[in-house]
């Protein structure tokens, strides 16, 4: 974690003051609030505006109201990065939560939303985009609005660590009979060259590389269909992976110990994965 970090409109130096924050910020009591995760490569931002655009809806569906403006935020992200002078792949974790309140269900109108962000190295996990990955099932015990990109991670967090336990390096969902997305990520298979994927509905948070990735296909002629799949579906599947932020595209090789077509990468991954790469090349140049 780099050591400057932006608490409401400062950024504040760990190394000479330390933040402090509210007791009472609905965050910690309620999960009260929305959060993103952007990529950097290279100090670059990747698909920030789209991000951006995500937070400020699932605020909006919160009945959150912000207290900057759009170019503000974007304005200390920048200042953010600057500062720390990350020049390497990182993460930008951005939080706003909905606000400092004496603890009550009921939130008041009149809250000041508190912004919090800070800057982590985090590398491209190479091997295991090359290797592809072992993952488990686990029931999706979480709420009906999975839309909002909310603080409430805990069910993600329990079917993770599950899959921790279990020697997977992600969790599928599974709600009823239906594949739903990963505990961190969403979730593509691949049958007769289309991509099949969970529709962007309240089930799933439309991932940012989950919308990238489909702009990617549709540019390489691979058709998309957003359907509800099973997870017959998936062990029949010819290829299958998860999308995300810190992980791009990432092959699922083995479910359950079931091996997805031999267990090897598929051609359509595979050239998905390459486009993305081309795209993150372009836009460290520019």
């Amino acid at each position: 974690m780099k050591p400057i970090l932006l608490l409401e409109n400062r950024l504040i130096d760990t190394r000479v003051e330390q933040p402090s924050a509210s007791l009472h910020d609905r965050a910690s009591q309620f999960g009260d609030g929305v959060y993103e995760v952007i990529r950097l490569y290279q100090g670059t931002f990747h698909l920030l505006e789209p991000h951006l655009a995500r937070l400020y809806r699932s605020m909006e569906e919160l009945e959150i109201r912000p207290a900057f403006t759009k170019a503000e935020l974007i304005h200390w992200l920048y200042e953010l990065v600057t500062q720390n002078e990350c020049k390497e792949d990182a993460i930008v974790y951005l939080q706003i939560s909905r606000g400092a309140q004496i603890r009550n269900h009921v939130y008041a109108d009149n809250l000041t939303p508190i912004v919090y962000a800070y800057v982590a190295e985090k590398e491209r996990p190479v091997t295991l985009m090359q290797n592809g990955i072992h993952a488990c099932i686990e029931q999706d015990i979480r709420w009906l609005r999975c839309d909002i990109k909310s603080l409430n991670l805990l069910p993600n967090v329990l079917a993770r660590t599950n899959a921790e336990r279990k020697n997977c390096q992600e969790a599928l969902l599974v709600r009823g009979n239906t594949v739903t997305e990963g505990s961190q990520s969403n979730f593509f298979l691949v049958k007769q060259g289309t991509l099949y994927t969970h529709p962007a509905n309240h089930l799933i948070l439309n991932g940012i590389v989950r919308q990238y990735v489909c702009s990617l296909a549709s540019g390489l002629g691979i058709p998309v269909r957003e359907e509800m799949f099973s997870i017959k579906d998936v062990l029949l599947a010819e290829e299958a992976f998860f999308t995300g932020t810190t992980f791009e595209i990432l092959p699922m090789t083995h479910l359950d110990g079931a091996a997805i077509n031999g267990g090897v990468v598929g051609s359509v991954t595979t050239a998905l994965q390459k486009a993305f790469q081309d795209s993150i090349a372009v836009s460290t140049m520019q």
